[in-house]
């Protein structure tokens, strides 16, 4: 029983892309993850060299994976209870993973691993994933229609998406690759009311059965009226006719509205997933 930590993507996915695949769910991130690095390089994140890891089990089988967009946290998908205490090791001693400042796992992951990291630690942020059972329109309905961004919405998409990492904490600028990417499968979607944008919702590509909505963003003086929920609505059933069956998305806990919106369009949650970080 062992991990393998490489910078070597096509490795990675010859030795771990069945098993992250058969579990595309909990698996959601690792797979649009590399799904980017596959179409768009390996700087599809930024400059630094992402890297990878598997676990592989007695039998011989992989059995968890991980993976690295330095700076990024490192992100952990669903693990053995083994392989998290031998990532809890590897920690301290492999190489790869010496500049790591932060990661995110499964609740109970994260917790065993900042307990074995010995560094002191805090947890920054808290997620919830949810899956969709069965698609529930707004009610009431917000004013306006959704339509299918192109484009021409660039500009806008590229103002909103630096709004919504600033204002989630996430690092970077936005990307215009990124965006085009997703223009090119219409998996950006605005909701506009009485002709002007008022919100956003995108979605990742389909990766086997599954799909995840997201980023979903409304500028401040325009919230409470619905719009979100209008778009998250759009955005679902683009993700259904573009071929999921699975349709997921991650809330912030300490956002109880959100969490309220999207349980309310038929949103019901899997697993807590957390991020801790070195102090």
């Amino acid at each position: 029983m062992t991990w393998t930590f490489t910078h070597d993507l096509a490795a990675y996915l010859a030795a771990a892309g069945p098993a992250v695949a058969g579990e595309p769910v909990a698996n959601t991130s690792l797979l649009t993850v590399a799904d980017a690095l596959e179409r768009r390089g390996l700087d599809a994140y930024g400059s630094d060299k992402p890297f990878f890891g598997w676990w592989t089990a007695a039998d011989g089988s992989v059995a968890g994976a991980l993976l690295c967009t330095p700076p990024r946290p490192l992100l952990i998908g669903a693990l053995p209870d083994e392989a998290v205490r031998g990532l809890g090791a590897a920690l301290a001693a492999e190489p790869l993973l010496a500049g790591v400042e932060a990661l995110i796992a499964r609740r109970r992951d994260a917790e065993a691993l900042a307990a074995a990291w010995g560094r002191p630690s805090e947890v920054t942020e808290e997620n919830r994933l949810y899956r969709l059972a069965g698609l529930v329109a707004p009610d009431p309905l917000p004013a306006g229609r959704a339509r299918t961004a192109t484009g021409a919405d660039l500009p806008l998409l590229m103002d909103w998406a630096g709004a919504f990492k600033r204002e989630t904490g996430e690092p970077g600028g936005p990307s215009e690759a990124f965006l085009r990417d997703r223009l090119s499968y219409g998996g950006m979607l605005l909701w506009e009311d009485a002709g002007t944008p008022v919100s956003m919702a995108g979605f990742f590509r389909p990766i086997g059965s599954a799909a995840r909505v997201g980023p979903v963003y409304t500028p401040p003086e325009l919230r409470g009226r619905g719009y979100a929920a209008g778009v998250t609505y759009a955005v679902s059933e683009a993700a259904y006719a573009a071929g999921a069956s699975e349709v997921l998305l991650f809330t912030d806990l300490a956002n109880p509205t959100s969490n309220g919106v999207y349980q309310r369009l038929g949103y019901t949650p899997v697993e807590d997933r957390i991020e801790v970080a070195a102090l």
